[in-house]
């Protein structure tokens, strides 16, 4: 396996000849066709069954899929509004903040859990198949604080592909919200990711992806071991990248 370090070369090498291709050859349906994609994985990894043909009939035509839940077709229509704010934070060059972290919950939850959208857990939960036990309610303000604290701190420190990994599985071991923070938490991943003019990071939602991403947050929430993480948080940016170019070069 290689280390971070030799991925972090390998995505630099891959971004450069990205950066040279994009000015002329960059293509508004290819980010579209990869937006679908990725919320449609995203949405998978929580146990969504709606297809990625589905899913792009749901977002792009507004067509009810028969046999699905309400909840589903919530779900996809919501990732697109999140992922469609995220790309408006870009356009503005506003940074991730609180302010921002709530709104993408918000829509992440929108009309699937109005009270509890783009608000702070008040009771202790428990992750489902994880022995990792979340923060009490009354710790998430002071660890909320530090997390922005440390985005601030590291934002211009670190990779970028490090300081995206590093913020999505802070956010999933505090746990802040009742439900969403998978979603949010990706969403927020990618949003450090394109601000530095990476291509979404697609993680995905089969079974052998899914128990390996989730493996891999274990590892970081019970024995503190983040490298597994951010090694499959830098082979998927590298994928994303490798498909880019490929697309783009024909």
């Amino acid at each position: 396996m290689k280390s971070i370090s030799e991925l972090l070369l390998e995505i630099d090498a891959r971004k450069a000849r990205l950066d040279a291709l994009r000015e002329k050859l960059d293509s508004t349906r290819i980010r579209e066709a990869l937006r679908i994609e990725f919320l449609y994985e995203s949405n998978r990894i929580e146990g969504n069954t709606l297809t990625l043909r589905e899913t792009q009939m749901v977002i792009s035509e507004g067509i009810t899929i028969s046999g699905k839940s309400l909840r589903e077709h919530l779900e996809a229509i919501n990732h697109q509004e999140a992922i469609l704010f995220v790309e408006d934070m870009l356009e503005r060059k506003i940074s991730l903040n609180s302010s921002v972290l709530k709104q993408i919950h918000a829509l992440v939850l929108y009309g699937i859990d109005r009270e509890n959208a783009g608000r702070y857990r008040r009771v202790p939960v428990m992750i489902a198949g994880s022995q990792h036990v979340p923060p009490q309610p009354y710790l998430l303000e002071p660890l909320m604080d530090d997390y922005f604290i440390f985005y601030e701190k590291n934002k211009s420190e670190l990779h970028p592909v490090v300081l995206a990994a590093e913020m999505h599985e802070r956010l999933v071991s505090i746990h802040p919200f009742i439900d969403g923070n998978g979603r949010t938490s990706r969403l927020v991943m990618n949003l450090i990711l394109l601000q530095h003019g990476f291509p979404l990071a697609i993680i995905g939602g089969d079974y052998d992806s899914r128990i390996a991403y989730y493996n891999a947050l274990e590892l970081t929430s019970t024995e503190e071991e983040k490298t597994s993480f951010i090694t499959l948080v830098a082979t998927c940016v590298l994928a994303s990248l490798d498909r880019y170019l490929r697309v783009l070069q024909g």
